[in-house]
């Protein structure tokens, strides 16, 4: 789904520039302790905090809406039948019981019919070609594939972090419950437990949605003009319960505040004209980047995002891009740590 703006855009408009000993190597520990920059819409007046100071940002009767998504050990090492060459497998979207869509390298040893060995207990064939290295694999297994991925798979971290992660636990959100991400829904790793349970007692209701985070992350925006870039579909979700909590606070002119991008684009792609969002399981490829209107989302938690990215360009079309790219220059001339393990940004 795509929203047409009048002025065309390009890639380069939204970059900027990063010192490479700013991108956050490990996670801060306490999770809620990573440092927090404050923007406000209305004055554009921006603040230093940390994020356990966002509790004082969020009001009475505002809804906070998280995925909670669960990252899979996505990444897998196979072979060839008959050869010894390591391949890469990131999996990426489970089509039915045995079907995954995934990324692999190299792509070109894997050809349409090629039987795979990942283990004793896993092995695969290709059953469809696309492209920049997509394949259909079919997996042949006993038991529970998960419990499999579980023994063989590891954390899909993204390529920018060179770090061994020692606790995989930290690239889950400690709300997470459905298995199905390639990658976690960063905003949400700052969250504690305890953190949560002081919001609540605050007043402000918690939704949760699901979002299963695939391509759409790991594929960059290669067109110069942004209006070609080509979306890929991720499966999201809101059940009836969790529509209400959000249809409740539209209708009562309450603050819907999203925790990440992943929540940002479910809302927005089950949301009516209204506001007012469906409870409804669909795949969505939503774009959103300036000249969006934004029709039920209020307020937003997010990390750092790569330059060029279609994630700053969804932050752009909340805060306007010039706004968007003066805060990444502050963010830098004040050292904040970026992307997925680094600080985050309240946007209100």
């Amino acid at each position: 789904m795509k929203k047409r703006c009048k002025v065309r855009m390009n890639k380069s408009d939204f970059y900027y520039d990063l010192p490479e000993q700013l991108i956050a190597q490990t996670p801060v520990y306490p999770r809620d302790c990573s440092r927090m920059l404050v923007y406000d819409r209305k004055t554009d007046f921006i603040e230093h905090k940390h994020f356990y100071d966002v509790i004082d940002y969020l009001q009475k009767g505002d809804v906070l809406v998280i995925n909670n998504t669960k990252v899979i050990p996505a990444r897998i090492y196979c072979h060839r039948e008959g050869k010894e060459e390591v391949i890469e497998v990131l999996l990426l979207k489970r089509i039915d019981y045995n079907h995954y869509e995934c990324i692999t390298k190299p792509a070109k040893k894997l050809k349409l019919g090629t039987k795979i060995i990942f283990s004793d207990k896993l092995v695969a064939e290709v059953k469809e070609i696309g492209e920049q290295g997509i394949r259909i694999l079919e997996f042949f297994f006993e038991g529970v594939l998960e419990n499999i991925l579980n023994e063989i798979g590891t954390m899909p971290l993204p390529p920018y972090i060179k770090e061994k992660l020692e606790d995989q636990s930290r690239y889950q959100t400690v709300y997470c419950k459905q298995s199905g991400s390639s990658a976690a829904p960063t905003a949400g790793l700052h969250f504690t437990e305890e953190l949560l349970d002081k919001i609540k007692a605050k007043g402000v209701e918690v939704a949760e949605v699901l979002l299963h985070v695939g391509l759409g992350t790991f594929r960059p925006v290669k067109e110069e003009d942004i209006l070609k870039h080509n979306m890929h579909s991720e499966y999201c979700e809101i059940d009836e319960k969790n529509a209400q909590i959000i249809n409740n606070a539209v209708k009562d002119g309450r603050r819907v505040i999203c925790v990440g991008t992943t929540s940002v684009r479910t809302l927005e792609s089950l949301a009516d004209e209204c506001g007012f969002v469906k409870a409804e399981k669909m795949d969505t490829n939503i774009f959103i980047y300036p000249g969006y209107k934004f029709k039920v989302v209020k307020g937003l938690i997010t990390n750092f995002h790569l330059p060029e990215s279609t994630l700053i360009m969804l932050v752009s079309a909340f805060m306007g891009r010039e706004n968007a790219l003066n805060m990444y220059k502050i963010a830098v001339e004040e050292e904040y740590r970026f992307f997925s393990f680094g600080d985050a940004t309240l946007i209100i």
